[in-house]
């Protein structure tokens, strides 16, 4: 008896000790590129994916809406930010920035640079007082926008009930709104929602 479980134990141990010997990739950190164009979802969260995929729909909608398209020039905009309605951290900001980069590379629409106007106050004033008048920037001459883009990104959130089961489901729905306001008369000129609803199904044991 004695010597079957001695046996059971060196078994064992020899099953655990082999991954740790041959150096098992399993074991191993390891790191590789990603192509971020392609798709991928590891639950059902918001992620990098929704975020490309999402801000590219919403800038070719606006850059072919009759507000851009039948627009004389290319009239000056400003980013008010989005809105996180969600239960987790979005950065709503990766959102807006990557909205006014893909409409900046259409020449459609300028913008202003809100986020930096502290900023650029401190360096007129330093120009103001240091440099040469030469050299110094006029006072006074920022753009005025004309329009003002703002938005909400929005979450509903299904779990299935408590049952005997190897494996829980999770329903996410995500709704993103994105509109411009004219700012001298604050009409809403334009507007449009994505929506999506993803499912996950994550198993009760596991790591």
């Amino acid at each position: 008896m004695k010597n079957s479980v001695r046996l059971m134990t060196l078994m064992l141990l020899a099953v655990v000790s082999i991954p740790m010997l041959t150096g098992c990739a399993a074991f191993r950190a390891s790191t590789q590129d990603v192509n971020v164009d392609e798709t991928r979802h590891f639950d059902a969260d918001f992620d990098y994916s929704d975020l490309r995929s999402i801000t590219e729909s919403v800038a070719g909608e606006l850059a072919a809406s009759k507000m851009l398209s039948e627009s004389e020039e290319p009239p000056v905009l400003m980013i008010a930010g989005v809105q996180n309605r969600t239960s987790r951290y979005v950065d709503t900001k990766s959102l807006t920035d990557r909205v006014r980069t893909l409409l900046f590379q259409t020449g459609q629409v300028r913008f202003v640079n809100e986020s930096r106007r502290e900023d650029l106050l401190k360096e007129q004033g330093y120009q103001a007082a240091h440099a040469t008048p030469e050299s110094q920037v006029s006072v006074g001459r920022q753009l005025g926008a004309k329009y003002m883009i703002s938005g909400a990104l929005a979450e509903m959130k299904n779990k299935s009930p408590r049952q005997v089961r190897v494996s829980r489901k999770e329903l996410n729905y995500y709704k993103l709104t994105f509109e411009v306001t004219d700012l001298e008369s604050g009409e809403l000129v334009w507007i449009t929602e994505k929506e999506f609803a993803r499912q996950a199904s994550k198993p009760l044991i596991g790591w």
